[in-house]
């Protein structure tokens, strides 16, 4: 790896993340809008929303599997061509239809950005891959956060939503930029036998993890998506939420090895499982002031998820290769697109029964998101008890790693 420039390559891997975080925060952000300029309900901007979770699986299987064999170069041009397309399409988008297939080539680049960078960074720092995945995805929050209070400064500005759409295409240019030129390793330090990789991702224990994974990435990602739609009369500003939670995140990641090295990836999950659980039942019942209590307790809940689960396939099932961290991701986003609209549904059903019940429109909004969340509260309380079982294991697990390193 002497000619390769690991620097460089980390830091477009990076920028390419802060491009697919923003695409979530703004979308977020510009709810309400498309609600107004389009007349959408909750249930059909569920289903725009989940146009971008059903792209992003596409990209990861399909990078998975040409991955060993094309490395991850080609993989994020693609991302970046995606996004430039998405992007487009999105801002010069008149209805519905169309709103869903620009968001479908935004999910394609995102998972493109992850097909290619999580094995990319996993080959060239071996020794370290569960912390360095940890900074990498940094950026994930850490590009919510630019997004967040860039939609919420532009908004205040009287921009419009397709405005706020295209400022993304600046940093887009710039990760196309640093990859422009830049030789990349080949998988070099992962499993490549693709028949070796199809075969492991049938083992148990990554059977498993696929199913924590559906959950610890609806918590987080579910919950963001709709957090306008959430907390929007709970008596705080819902970017300004969205901006903290992320941004507190950006910060848990970046140190996150002290952390993970001191109570192992398995802890870190247990952990945080029951600190999402009592985050979500505190913004269910929290108005004014509480809710950003609430909301800073669930961003330490939810701060180590997506990462420690990547990094937990590519140290404890490492045969599965670069295709695993793929499909882990890829089922984690398919999940999620499968439960946006019906959480766009309970949201719908929530504030019509609070309107039959008598109360003002406001009130029912307020009512419909405590319950919405009260019931996504679930989610974190079913991986207590999954990855409590996996707790209970993990001197054995912790010998198999040891064994293959």
């Amino acid at each position: 790896m002497k000619d390769i420039n690991k620097n460089r390559l980390f830091l477009a891997s990076c920028v390419a993340l802060v491009v697919t975080a923003m695409t979530f925060a703004l979308r977020a952000g510009i709810m309400e809008e498309l609600n107004v300029d389009f007349g959408f309900n909750d249930t059909q901007l569920g289903w725009m929303n989940s146009m971008a979770f059903y792209g992003f699986p596409v990209a990861m299987i399909i990078g998975g599997l040409i991955y060993p064999k094309v490395g991850p170069k080609p993989i994020l041009w693609v991302a970046f061509i995606c996004h430039l397309l998405g992007l487009v399409l999105t801002i010069i988008a008149k209805s519905f239809v169309p709103l869903l297939v620009s968001t479908f080539f935004v999910g394609l680049a995102n998972g493109a950005v992850e097909a290619a960078c999580n094995p990319l960074i996993a080959d060239m720092y071996t020794k370290d891959r569960t912390t360095m995945l940890n900074r990498f995805h940094v950026w994930f929050p850490g590009g919510i956060v630019i997004g967040a209070l860039l939609g919420q400064f532009l908004g205040n500005l009287g921009w419009s939503w397709q405005l706020q759409i295209a400022i993304m295409i600046i940093p887009t240019l710039i990760y196309g930029y640093l990859i422009l030129g830049q030789k990349f390793p080949k998988a070099e330090n992962i499993e490549s036998d693709l028949g070796m990789n199809i075969k492991s991702m049938f083992s148990p224990l990554f059977i498993f993890m696929l199913i924590c994974m559906g959950l610890t990435a609806t918590t987080e990602l579910g919950t963001g998506q709709f957090i306008e739609r959430l907390l929007g009369e709970a008596g705080a500003p819902p970017l300004i939420i969205l901006a903290i939670v992320t941004g507190l995140m950006a910060v848990g990641r970046y140190f996150a090895g002290p952390i993970i090295h001191k109570l192992n990836p398995i802890g870190v999950l247990l952990i945080s499982s029951i600190i999402a659980t009592l985050a979500l039942f505190l913004l269910s019942q929290a108005t004014g002031g509480m809710v950003y209590v609430a909301a800073i307790l669930f961003s330490l809940g939810v701060m180590y998820f997506w990462p420690t689960m990547v990094g937990f396939v590519s140290e404890y099932t490492h045969k599965t290769g670069a295709l695993g961290m793929s499909i882990i991701g890829g089922f984690g986003m398919l999940i999620t697109g499968v439960s946006l609209p019906m959480i766009g549904r309970m949201l719908d059903t929530e504030r019509a029964d609070a309107l039959e019940s008598g109360v003002s429109e406001q009130a029912a909004d307020l009512v419909a998101g405590q319950a919405t969340l009260g019931n996504i509260m679930w989610l974190p309380v079913i991986l207590i008890v999954l990855f409590g079982i996996l707790f209970a294991m993990r001197n054995k697990l912790e010998e198999k790693r040891i064994t293959h390193d």
